[in-house]
C-alpha cells in the first residue's frame, strides 16, 4: 500500500506537467498580445537594425592633406609608407598595404582619398554596458568599505564614532539617491572643481562624482547589514575570545567578522544586483551608462520597442549572472 507521502508525490507529478503548460501559455499570450498591440498602431519591428549598436564596421579613410605627387610607396609588412612630394616638403602617410587608393607618380590634391579600408568598432550599447558594469564595480567596492567601517562605528561605544555613523545612515536611507546625485554633482562638484581650478588643478569628471553617490548610497545599506550580521553572532562568541587573551581588534577581526561576513552575504548580493538597476540614474548628469546609451540610440533611431526590450534584456544578463555567481559563492562558504 502506497504511503501518504508517496501519494502526495504521485499527485505533484501528476499536474507538474500540466502547470509547465500553463506557463508557456501565458508567456505565449502577453508576447502574442504585445505583438499584435504593436501592429495596431502601425509599428514596424526592425530587429535587424539592433547588432550595428553593439559592434559595426567603420569606414577609415586617410586623406591627404597636402597638394603634389606619389614620390614612393615603400612596404613594411603590412603597412604602406605613402610619401607625397609637394612645394613645401614631402610628408608621409602610414596606412595599410591593401588597402591603397593611389600608385607612384599620381597627382594627388588636398582632400584626396590616399586609403581606405573598414574597421571593427565598439557599438554604444556595448560601451554603456561595460561603463554601467565598471561603475557598479568600483562603487560596490568603495561603498564595501564605507559600510564595514560605518558598521563598525554603529557599534561602537565611542559617541563621537556611534552618532556620526547614525547621522550619515539615516541621512542617506532617508533620502532620495536621485537628490543625492544631484548634491554630489551640481552642488559638491561644483565647489570642488572651482576650488581645484583656482589651483590650476585638472578638473573631477562627473563620472567620480557618480561613483561617489552611488558609493555613499550602498555605504549606508552596507552599513546596516554588518551591524545586523555582527549583533547576529552569540556574544559568547566574543567573550571566549577575549578569554583567550584576544584584545577587542584581534576577536572581532579574527573571530566575529569572519562569520558575520558569512551571513551577511545573500543581503550584499541583492544590494550589489540593485546598485547595477540604480546606476541606471546617472544618465541624468551626462555619464553614458546603458539606459543613457539607450536613450540616445531610440531618439536617433524611432525603434524604441526593440531598444528599451534589448536594454532591459542587458540589466537582465547582468543581474542574472551576478545572482548566479553570487548563489555559487554562498553555496562554498556553506560547504566549508
Amino acid at each position: 500500500m502506497d504511503s501518504p507521502l508517496a501519494l502526495k508525490r504521485s499527485k505533484q507529478g501528476k499536474y507538474y506537467f500540466l502547470w509547465v503548460g500553463v506557463f508557456f501559455f501565458i508567456v505565449i499570450t502577453v508576447v502574442l498580445a504585445l505583438y499584435f498591440s504593436a501592429r495596431q498602431i502601425d509599428y514596424t519591428w526592425r530587429w535587424y537594425r539592433i547588432p550595428k549598436y553593439f559592434a559595426y564596421q567603420e569606414q577609415v579613410e586617410i586623406i591627404a592633406e597636402t597638394d603634389g605627387e606619389v614620390a614612393s610607396i615603400i612596404k613594411k609588412g603590412k603597412k604602406a609608407v605613402v610619401q607625397i612630394k609637394g612645394l613645401k616638403g614631402t610628408e608621409s602617410y602610414t596606412v595599410p598595404d591593401n588597402a591603397l587608393e593611389v600608385e607612384e607618380g599620381d597627382t594627388i590634391y588636398y582632400g584626396d582619398v590616399l586609403a581606405a579600408y573598414k574597421k571593427w568598432r565598439v557599438g554604444i550599447l556595448l560601451q554603456g554596458l561595460w561603463l554601467t558594469l565598471k561603475v557598479s564595480i568600483i562603487a560596490i567596492f568603495f561603498g564595501i568599505l564605507i559600510g564595514l567601517f560605518t558598521g563598525l562605528a554603529r557599534i561602537s561605544s565611542n559617541p563621537a564614532l556611534k552618532w556620526s555613523a547614525i547621522t550619515y545612515i539615516e541621512m542617506v536611507r532617508g533620502s532620495p539617491l536621485l537628490v543625492q546625485i544631484f548634491i554630489w554633482y551640481f552642488v559638491l562638484g561644483t565647489l570642488i572643481n572651482n576650488i581645484l581650478a583656482k589651483h590650476g588643478i585638472g578638473q573631477i569628471s562627473a563620472l567620480w562624482f557618480g561613483v561617489a553617490a552611488l558609493a555613499g548610497f550602498t555605504g549606508a545599506y552596507v552599513a546596516e547589514m554588518v551591524r545586523a550580521g555582527i549583533q547576529s553572532i552569540h556574544r559568547g562568541q566574543t567573550e571566549a575570545a577575549r578569554s583567550l587573551g584576544m584584545t577587542y581588534v584581534k576577536s572581532m577581526r579574527h573571530v566575529i567578522l569572519p562569520q558575520a561576513l558569512r551571513r551577511i552575504l545573500p543581503p550584499l548580493a541583492g544590494q550589489f544586483i540593485s546598485l547595477i538597476k540604480d546606476s541606471s540614474l546617472l544618465g541624468i548628469i551626462a555619464i553614458r551608462e546603458l539606459t543613457k546609451a539607450t536613450r540616445e540610440v531610440v531618439t536617433t533611431s524611432l525603434q524604441p520597442f526593440e531598444l528599451w526590450f534589448v536594454c532591459a534584456l542587458l540589466y537582465l544578463v547582468l543581474t542574472f549572472s551576478l545572482s548566479m555567481l553570487l548563489q555559487y559563492l554562498e553555496r562554498r562558504q556553506l560547504a566549508v
